[in-house]
């Protein structure tokens, strides 16, 4: 059986499923990777511009270019007050329209494993920044289950269908990401595991956001009804649920940073 992928082209959709969570992993990936003001940075697979406004807000840059293959994407990053500064490019990140060397950072925000071949999206980070200069990527920990909507994948696959998956998972192991950079020929090559939680007002908010997350409300929409309702059903006894309804949904990313040889 193919599994369903995920893409995601509608940028007000991406918010609501996504964006939230990339900004609360952003800024504490910013944190750790503790760039100097001043750089010149590309945003790799910037989607709506979520993680692309952390980095005007957090890192004083020189200049930020962004990058991404979806036109609806790019069309809500540019409408993006937070982003202005920012320059959106339709394009693909294992061929980057921009020169040798040109950049300071490239940084890819929960994108590497939608890469079709992640050695070479890193091989067109490294082209694009200059020696010494930073290359970083953080993603969902897809084989440890760390995607925020797990419960609803796991409800999915329990029922006996398959639930969307990034086309690149494997990469996002740990391992996986460490061995990619060291391979790739990156010097000083460091990991670290980045948790979040994200609070709902009820479990219908939270089923609300995720079946946004790209492919997944699809995927859900083709089922019987019967099946909707008992994977709503696993989904909530999957979810941490508090006294008052409220829905705290956990996910998990792998970061990984290294510096292009001098």
């Amino acid at each position: 059986m193919n599994t369903p992928s995920i893409r995601f082209d509608n940028g007000e959709a991406y918010e609501h499923a996504t964006g939230v969570y990339s900004r609360l992993i952003g800024a504490v990936f910013l944190d750790w990777v503790a760039a100097a003001p001043g750089l010149r940075w590309i945003d790799i697979g910037c989607g709506n511009g979520a993680f692309t406004e952390l980095l005007l807000q957090r890192t004083a840059p020189a200049e930020v270019q962004a990058i991404d293959p979806s036109e609806g994407q790019l069309e809500f990053a540019r409408r993006r007050p937070g982003a202005a500064g920012a320059v959106f490019h339709r394009g693909d990140a294992m061929a980057l329209p921009f020169e040798t060397a040109h950049f300071d950072a490239a940084v890819m925000a929960l994108v590497l494993f939608f890469v079709p071949d992640p050695a070479r999206g890193i091989t067109e980070m490294m082209r694009v920044v200059r020696p010494g200069g930073l290359v970083a990527a953080y993603v969902w920990d897809v084989p440890g289950g760390g995607l925020a909507i797990e419960p609803v994948r796991t409800a999915l696959l329990e029922a006996g269908f398959e639930p969307p998956a990034p086309p690149s998972a494997a990469i996002s192991a740990m391992p996986a990401l460490r061995a990619a950079f060291t391979g790739a020929g990156l010097a000083q090559v460091e990991t670290r595991r980045i948790d979040v939680e994200r609070h709902f007002t009820n479990f219908d908010a939270y089923w609300t956001a995720a079946l946004m997350a790209g492919g997944l409300g699809e995927r859900v929409a083709e089922l019987p009804a019967s099946a909707v309702d008992a994977v709503r059903a696993r989904t909530r006894a999957l979810l941490r649920i508090d006294a008052e309804g409220v829905v705290i949904a956990s996910g998990t990313a792998n970061a990984v940073k290294g510096l292009v040889p001098a």
